[in-house]
């Protein structure tokens, strides 16, 4: 292939995908409208749990009862055509009440043999509410479901879905009859969703929408191959060096071992590992793609810092005792890229 042939077809394939995300946004777009007509307010809720999905990844909604967490979670079922599924964490749930398990059954001629019963698990979109509440042995079922997209029973593998996101809530009040999330768990997902109260406006209109004699419903928009299809077109998104240059030094500077920040090294037990700096990569992809844009920004990177960061890293007793937050340390790593 010629030189000019080689320019023409990088050409031509640049135009191809900036189609593709405009008209990937438009759609977008749509999602979010269908999503407004049952959710009111939350709009940053709601955008980084779509960027969660566009990744491909799991996101733990953290907040209070009554924040209409599981609400968005089947809204989003209907309107990205997902089968969802929802396990209410119990301490007494069973790995087997969510994966599934064997059966013997007898045949016609007394023949016998097992017979697999899937779980909820087995579902596009799962909801693992309170997951906290659920022991540590489920929740190393579930684990392994959210890391390799298959579940074991009885030495056998079983693949999942396609596509498969758990969407976990997690309740910061009350904490007796709970079991902390483990770490290994914890970086399992892309990122934490802090889930707050509505202002005002939208608590008044939610109150006068919920409460009349008919309630809005969303709409299917998308289906899951469609999904499918963004998900791949996400990670085609390119991303500058000054971007990828900002998510390595937010994430290394987050580490003890490789910063030169006194207040990191005295307050932070540890750092964010290399799963963090991936889980940047493709959300700041997804969030240039819903709102529109070609390409991810530095501004993308500041935006999606806390919650890919805040449960992926610890602080010690030091920062407890000086009143030092996540919140104070995510900003300070953020400080050198504004």
């Amino acid at each position: 292939m010629s030189l000019t042939d080689q320019q023409s077809y990088q050409r031509d394939s640049g135009e191809r995908l900036a189609h593709e995300i405009e008209a990937l946004g438009h759609r977008l777009s749509q999602v979010r409208a269908s999503i407004a007509r049952v959710i009111f307010g939350q709009q940053q809720v709601i955008e980084q749990t779509l960027i969660t999905l566009l990744a491909g990844g799991h996101a733990l909604l953290y907040g209070v009862p009554g924040l209409a967490k599981t609400r968005l979670v089947e809204t989003l079922g209907t309107v990205l055509g997902l089968e969802d599924r929802r396990i209410q964490c119990t301490p007494d749930l069973m790995p087997a009440d969510i994966l599934g398990s064997e059966v013997l059954d007898q045949g016609d001629g007394g023949r016998r043999s097992f017979r697999f019963i899937p779980g909820p698990v087995f579902s596009q979109l799962l909801m693992a509410d309170e997951i906290n509440r659920a022991s540590p042995r489920t929740q190393s079922a579930l684990l392994q479901a959210m890391q390799e997209r298959r579940v074991t029973v009885s030495g056998h593998s079983h693949d999942l879905p396609r596509p498969f996101h758990v969407l976990a809530t997690q309740n910061p009040l009350e904490h007796e009859g709970t079991y902390p999330l483990p770490e290994a768990q914890l970086d399992r997902f892309l990122m934490m969703v802090e889930v707050g109260y509505p202002d005002v406006d939208a608590e008044r209109r939610m109150l006068i929408a919920t409460t009349g004699p008919e309630e809005a419903s969303a709409v299917p928009v998308m289906t899951a191959d469609e999904l499918l299809a963004a998900q791949r077109l996400v990670r085609r998104v390119p991303v500058g060096e000054a971007v990828v240059d900002a998510i390595l030094s937010l994430v290394r500077s987050g580490r003890r071992e490789s910063t030169d920040e006194p207040q990191i090294r005295e307050h932070v037990a540890w750092g964010p590992g290399p799963r963090a700096s991936q889980a940047l990569m493709l959300g700041v992809r997804a969030r240039a793609l819903i709102e529109g844009r070609l390409a991810p920004s530095v501004d993308d990177v500041i935006a999606l810092a806390r919650p890919v960061l805040s449960h992926r890293m610890a602080l010690n007793f030091a920062a407890r005792a000086d009143g030092v937050t996540m919140d104070d340390i995510i900003s300070r790593l953020c400080a050198p890229l504004t």
